[in-house]
């Protein structure tokens, strides 16, 4: 898959077939507001968040509480002040009857005032700053993805133990990077270890190779780093240019190395160790039920991104389900939401009481190469 910015065409997709709402006795529509970036560095996460919803409702038919199911979809972008004005759209405009999406943290925080003062529910399907669920929570958003600290906290007293407590930092230079290395380096400095050098790159980096020769210049144990959709690709593809990738050993996020930036560095991410809360060789059935049917359905390998849109129209159509598809009240919907529990591809899925964060069980830290 190239990364290429993609074309998007606001519409409002009408899920399956046989959904006008002409048909006599049919319920109304199920409108369910999607803001995901569908052009710009993260238009592949997008794509794949989108692509694992649309599994899932064609397994139910496109149906919930017995409504059919219609996306109105709009271009998140990299810009929070676009995803705002994007969701305040979907809820004034087009009256939608839920909000999902956001891939950027920094959208993320740019809507959650607005979101909470509304009443709007949202769920969160990508996006993993620490706060949302945390000291800027909101009983009408639930996250069905990660947060930092999840994914990297793990990684840096595993790193210290276990390869070097040597490191140098490079991070995408955004709330969700910086909270990356805030998490990373509790564990790790906490184990012993010690970071010589930290680097933030722009969103959108094209040349990394300013901050490949500093790395080679400070010879570190080991390069922790996030970055995610073309950054990664990008920065991987050099970093094995400049022959880092057999002299210093990385140690990234799973975003970095995760399964559409594989597809578009093939040899260039072996190697790398990293953590995350899903694998494409999980073995659940579960899981192997749901990377079949995606391949099937979409001619390649799920990433974690399409897994997470995977679990968050399930959390949708069974909060639906058990509401009988009425949401007019938004605090019934919420508590429909809080009962949500079953087994997906990443094992057990339930959401915390008090912060509405999925529980992630087991944190998997792995190497490519092994």
């Amino acid at each position: 898959m190239r990364y290429t910015r993609r074309r998007f065409l606001k519409q409002s997709l009408a899920v399956g077939v046989g959904l006008a709402m002409g048909v006599r006795g049919q319920r109304e529509a199920l409108r369910i507001g999607v803001v995901l970036p569908y052009s710009g560095v993260y238009a592949q996460l997008g794509q794949d968040i989108t692509d694992g919803m649309l599994l899932y409702f064609e397994e139910v038919k496109n149906q919930a509480g017995g409504r059919p199911i219609q996306l109105v979809r709009e271009d998140e972008t990299a810009d929070p002040s676009v995803a705002l004005r994007k969701v305040t759209k979907l809820v004034e405009q087009d009256r939608v009857d839920l909000l999902t999406g956001l891939v950027s943290t920094a959208s993320a925080y740019a809507v959650r005032d607005y979101v909470h003062n509304s009443r709007n529910v949202l769920i969160v399907s990508n996006a993993g700053g620490n706060a949302l669920t945390r000291e800027r929570k909101s009983p009408y958003i639930f996250r069905t993805s990660f947060t930092s600290w999840q994914i990297s906290f793990p990684l840096g007293r595993w790193m210290a133990e276990r390869v070097t407590k040597r490191v140098a930092v490079v991070a995408a230079d955004y709330a969700f990077g910086r909270e990356s290395v805030a998490a990373f380096k509790e564990s790790f400095l906490a184990a012993g270890g010690q970071v010589i050098q930290e680097t933030y790159t722009p969103l959108g980096s094209t040349d990394f190779s300013a901050v490949l020769t500093r790395l080679l210049q400070a010879r570190p144990g080991a390069v922790f780093g996030f970055l995610a959709g073309s950054d990664a690709a990008i920065f991987l593809r050099q970093y094995a240019q400049f022959g880092l990738k057999d002299m210093i050993p990385l140690a990234t996020t799973g975003f970095t190395v995760e399964e559409d930036v594989i597809r578009a560095v093939g040899q260039a991410a072996e190697g790398a160790y990293s953590s995350l809360h899903w694998a494409v060789r999980l073995a659940l059935p579960e899981n192997q039920r749901f990377v079949q049917a995606f391949r099937k359905r979409f001619g390649r390998t799920p990433s974690v991104y399409a897994m997470q849109g995977y679990d968050t129209a399930r959390v949708i159509v069974e909060a639906v389900n058990a509401l009988q598809g009425d949401l007019a009240n938004k605090d019934k919907l919420v508590e429909a939401l809080e009962g949500v529990r079953f087994r997906g591809p990443r094992g057990l899925f339930e959401f915390d009481s008090k912060t509405h964060q999925v529980i992630q069980l087991k944190t998997c830290t792995y190497s490519p190469r092994a």
